[in-house]
């Protein structure tokens, strides 16, 4: 099984999160593989989780006041 790496980029472990799923979607997995994969996913899962909580913190969107100064606020959803 292969371990997510800690500076692993979103976009990497995404694509690897979906090459698990396509795999276990195949009824050719053994019991123990699938299991394994399993594992990997739920690692990875949390990995994108994460870094998009870290993103979403990060996101600040800069907004003009009526004076015209620049002001930040949170992103809104």
């Amino acid at each position: 099984m292969a371990k997510p790496k800690t500076k692993e980029r979103f976009e990497d472990a995404l694509k690897r999160l979906e090459e698990i799923v396509k795999d276990m979607d195949s009824d050719n997995l053994p019991l123990e593989d699938a299991i394994a994969k399993f594992e990997e996913g739920i690692k990875l899962s949390k990995l994108c989780s994460d870094r998009l909580d870290e993103a979403e913190k990060k996101i600040m969107v800069l907004m003009k006041d009526s004076a015209g100064e620049v002001k930040e606020s949170p992103f809104e959803e």
